[in-house]
Formats: structure tokens, C-alpha cells, sequence
């Protein structure tokens, strides 16, 4: 109880620059959580799913590599989906697999860079936000002087205070919030590897397949110029 009581007391002295930095903490710590959730299950079991499906796909159980990748989750799942659809067709134009993929990749790479913006917003405006309390801590403390026409340090005291708890509370939610992004561009990095692991799997495979027979790519016509 004394505790919380602290806290809340040192909130209250901080002056009203604190609820917008609350307001920024909250909004941070949400996306964390949600971001973290969302990163785990995307690289999740992403190894085993490659090796299931490219096992079913070569032996031509297209319709058990497809259930496979579909209750998968992730980029890699996706990529493989869209590319063993095209593959099941049986007939490929060249080039279409690829740019199939590549597309599927692109709009994943944005699904998991959702969020990050937000999360670099709040690293580098709640530090803005408590220099901005530590001027208005400030010219509270001065305008103590000027009020008074003397200095004594319980004048500025309180304007100090404010100074230092704004400060002391950006810099808190920042350091973290600034970690987590690194974290979060570094996983998506691992994931992006994971995203052309598929994609060299489902070429792999179209390309195994149009070698045995199976299914048939068919080569573009280049006219020749006059």
C-alpha cells in the first residue's frame, strides 16, 4: 500500500506532462505484447512445416502438402500455400511462380512490420515529452523567483521535482520501448529468412516436378526484334 501510494505521488508531482507519457507507455506496452504474440507463432515450428511439406509435395500428395501449409502459421506457410496452388494446376507459365511468391512475400514483410512504427514514435517522442516537462519544471521553479524576488531552495523545489520525475519518466519508457523495437527488427529479420527458405522450397519443388513429368512450365516466346 505504501508503495502504490509512492508512486501515485510521485505521478501527481510530476505536473500534467505525465499523463501524456502514461498515455504513451500504455500504448507501447500494447503493442510489445501484441507484436511479441504475433512474432512467436509466425516463426514458430517453421523448420518442420518446410520439411512436411515439400516431403508430401515431391511424392504428389498436393492436397496433404496444401492442408499442411494452410493450418500453418506465418509467412513461410503463406508463401507455401499460394505456391503449391499454382503448383497443383499442373501448368505454369514461366516466371509465374516466382512473381506469385514474391508477391505473397511483400505482403507479408508488411504485416510484420506493422507496429513498428508506432513502437519507434514512442522510443523517440516520450523522451521529447519529459524535456518538455523538465522546461516546464523549470520556468515554474524561475517563475517561483520572480514572484518571490529572492532564491531559497524551497521556491524552486518544487519546479526541480518536476524537472527531474518528467525526465526520469520518458527516459523509462523509452529504454524499453527501444529494446523491444531492436528485438522485433531483429526477429523479423530471422522471419524473412524463413520467408525465402519457403520460397526456395516451392521452386525447388516446381522445378523437381517439371523434371519428372509431373507438372509442365511453359517457356516464354521472345520475339526476336526486327
Amino acid at each position: 500500500m505504501g508503495t502504490e501510494y509512492r508512486l501515485l505521488r510521485l505521478f501527481a508531482d510530476g505536473g500534467w506532462m505525465m499523463y501524456p507519457i502514461l498515455l504513451s507507455s500504455l500504448v507501447g506496452l500494447g503493442v510489445i505484447f501484441a507484436k511479441a504474440w504475433t512474432l512467436w507463432h509466425a516463426h514458430h515450428g517453421t523448420r518442420r512445416l518446410l520439411e512436411s511439406v515439400k516431403e508430401a509435395a515431391l511424392a504428389g500428395r498436393f492436397d496433404e502438402a496444401l492442408d499442411i501449409a494452410s493450418t500453418a502459421r506465418g509467412p513461410a506457410a503463406a508463401i507455401l500455400v499460394v505456391g503449391l496452388r499454382r503448383i497443383r494446376s499442373g501448368t505454369l507459365a514461366e516466371g509465374e511462380l516466382e512473381q506469385a511468391v514474391s508477391t505473397t512475400g511483400a505482403i507479408e514483410l508488411g504485416f510484420l512490420e506493422r507496429g513498428l512504427i508506432v513502437l519507434a514514435t514512442v522510443a523517440n517522442v516520450a523522451p521529447l515529452m519529459g524535456f518538455l516537462g523538465t522546461v516546464a519544471g523549470m520556468i515554474i521553479a524561475f517563475g517561483a523567483i520572480e514572484v518571490a524576488g529572492d532564491v531559497e531552495p524551497a521556491l524552486v523545489a518544487g519546479g526541480i521535482k518536476v524537472a527531474l520525475l518528467t525526465t526520469a519518466a520518458g527516459l523509462m519508457i523509452a529504454i524499453p520501448v527501444n529494446v523491444a523495437y531492436n528485438f522485433f527488427v531483429n526477429r523479423i529479420d530471422q522471419l524473412i529468412v524463413d520467408m525465402e527458405q519457403g520460397a526456395q522450397a516451392v521452386l525447388n519443388v516446381a522445378w523437381d516436378l517439371d523434371r519428372r513429368g509431373v507438372i509442365r512450365i511453359r517457356k516464354r516466346v521472345r520475339r526476336k526484334r526486327a
